[in-house]
Protein backbone atom coordinates (compact mmCIF):
# COMPACT_ATOMS: atom_id res chain seq x y z
CA UNK A 1 0.00 0.00 0.00
CA UNK A 2 1.44 3.40 -0.99
CA UNK A 3 1.80 6.49 1.10
CA UNK A 4 -1.11 8.90 1.26
CA UNK A 5 -0.88 12.40 -0.16
CA UNK A 6 -0.70 13.80 3.39
CA UNK A 7 2.09 11.33 4.27
CA UNK A 8 4.03 12.53 1.21
CA UNK A 9 3.47 16.19 2.10
CA UNK A 10 4.56 15.58 5.70
CA UNK A 11 7.67 13.68 4.58
CA UNK A 12 8.64 16.38 2.09
CA UNK A 13 8.14 19.19 4.60
CA UNK A 14 10.31 17.30 7.10
CA UNK A 15 13.00 16.64 4.50
CA UNK A 16 12.89 20.28 3.41
CA UNK A 17 13.50 21.34 7.02
CA UNK A 18 16.37 18.84 7.25
CA UNK A 19 17.82 20.16 3.99
CA UNK A 20 17.83 23.76 5.27
CA UNK A 21 19.23 22.68 8.65
CA UNK A 22 21.94 20.69 6.87
CA UNK A 23 22.97 23.71 4.80
CA UNK A 24 23.41 25.81 7.96
CA UNK A 25 25.22 23.00 9.81
CA UNK A 26 27.37 21.84 6.88
CA UNK A 27 25.97 18.35 7.46
CA UNK A 28 27.48 16.41 4.56
CA UNK A 29 26.43 13.05 6.03
CA UNK A 30 22.75 14.08 6.05
CA UNK A 31 22.99 15.36 2.48
CA UNK A 32 24.44 12.01 1.43
CA UNK A 33 21.11 10.54 2.55
CA UNK A 34 18.89 13.25 1.01
CA UNK A 35 20.48 13.67 -2.44
CA UNK A 36 20.03 11.42 -5.46
CA UNK A 37 23.21 10.24 -7.19
CA UNK A 38 22.35 12.42 -10.22
CA UNK A 39 21.56 15.56 -8.14
CA UNK A 40 22.35 18.96 -9.69
CA UNK A 41 22.29 22.39 -8.04
CA UNK A 42 22.17 25.83 -9.68
CA UNK A 43 24.03 28.11 -7.27
CA UNK A 44 23.33 31.81 -6.70
CA UNK A 45 26.51 32.71 -8.63
CA UNK A 46 25.17 30.92 -11.71
CA UNK A 47 27.39 27.83 -11.40
CA UNK A 48 25.94 24.35 -11.77
CA UNK A 49 27.35 21.65 -9.49
CA UNK A 50 26.74 17.94 -9.35
CA UNK A 51 26.26 15.92 -6.17
CA UNK A 52 29.99 15.66 -5.45
CA UNK A 53 30.47 19.41 -5.97
CA UNK A 54 27.50 20.21 -3.75
CA UNK A 55 28.80 17.97 -0.97
CA UNK A 56 32.22 19.62 -1.29
CA UNK A 57 30.77 23.12 -0.98
CA UNK A 58 28.54 21.97 1.91
CA UNK A 59 31.63 20.85 3.84
CA UNK A 60 33.02 24.42 3.83
CA UNK A 61 32.14 26.75 6.73
CA UNK A 62 28.89 28.63 6.11
CA UNK A 63 29.40 32.42 6.30
CA UNK A 64 25.79 33.14 7.28
CA UNK A 65 23.87 32.38 10.46
CA UNK A 66 20.25 31.97 11.40
CA UNK A 67 19.25 30.43 8.07
CA UNK A 68 15.50 29.86 8.04
CA UNK A 69 12.95 28.81 5.44
CA UNK A 70 9.61 30.61 5.10
CA UNK A 71 6.54 30.37 2.90
CA UNK A 72 7.35 26.78 1.96
CA UNK A 73 5.04 25.34 -0.68
CA UNK A 74 5.05 21.72 -1.77
CA UNK A 75 3.54 20.74 -5.10
CA UNK A 76 3.04 17.00 -5.59
CA UNK A 77 3.11 15.82 -9.19
CA UNK A 78 2.87 12.04 -8.89
CA UNK A 79 6.34 10.72 -8.03
CA UNK A 80 7.87 14.20 -8.40
CA UNK A 81 7.49 17.11 -6.02
CA UNK A 82 8.50 20.75 -6.29
CA UNK A 83 9.34 22.58 -3.09
CA UNK A 84 9.43 26.37 -3.24
CA UNK A 85 10.59 28.49 -0.33
CA UNK A 86 11.95 31.81 0.80
CA UNK A 87 15.01 32.10 3.05
CA UNK A 88 16.30 34.62 5.53
CA UNK A 89 19.70 34.70 7.19
CA UNK A 90 22.19 37.01 8.87
CA UNK A 91 25.39 37.94 7.02
CA UNK A 92 28.74 38.15 8.83
CA UNK A 93 28.39 41.97 9.01
CA UNK A 94 25.07 41.59 10.85
CA UNK A 95 22.87 42.65 7.93
CA UNK A 96 19.88 40.53 6.98
CA UNK A 97 19.84 38.67 3.69
CA UNK A 98 17.34 36.53 1.92
CA UNK A 99 16.62 34.52 -1.17
CA UNK A 100 14.43 31.90 -2.74
CA UNK A 101 14.88 28.28 -3.67
CA UNK A 102 13.16 25.59 -5.65
CA UNK A 103 14.03 21.96 -4.97
CA UNK A 104 12.89 19.03 -7.07
CA UNK A 105 12.31 15.74 -5.27
CA UNK A 106 11.55 12.36 -6.82
CA UNK A 107 10.20 9.23 -5.18
CA UNK A 108 12.78 6.53 -5.85
CA UNK A 109 12.67 3.11 -4.27
CA UNK A 110 9.88 4.22 -1.95
CA UNK A 111 11.66 7.30 -0.60
CA UNK A 112 11.94 10.95 -1.59
CA UNK A 113 15.35 12.10 -2.87
CA UNK A 114 16.39 15.57 -3.96
CA UNK A 115 17.29 15.50 -7.66
CA UNK A 116 17.73 19.23 -8.31
CA UNK A 117 17.96 22.59 -6.57
CA UNK A 118 17.97 26.20 -7.73
CA UNK A 119 19.03 28.87 -5.24
CA UNK A 120 18.93 32.68 -5.41
CA UNK A 121 20.14 35.23 -2.86
CA UNK A 122 19.45 38.90 -2.47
Amino acid sequence: MGASRQDDLDALLEQNAEYVRSVQAGDVARFEELLAEDFLCSNPDGSLVDRAGFLEQTARPVPVSGLQAHDVRVRLLGDVALVHGRTTYTRPDGSVGGGRYTDVWERRGGRWLAVAAHVTRG
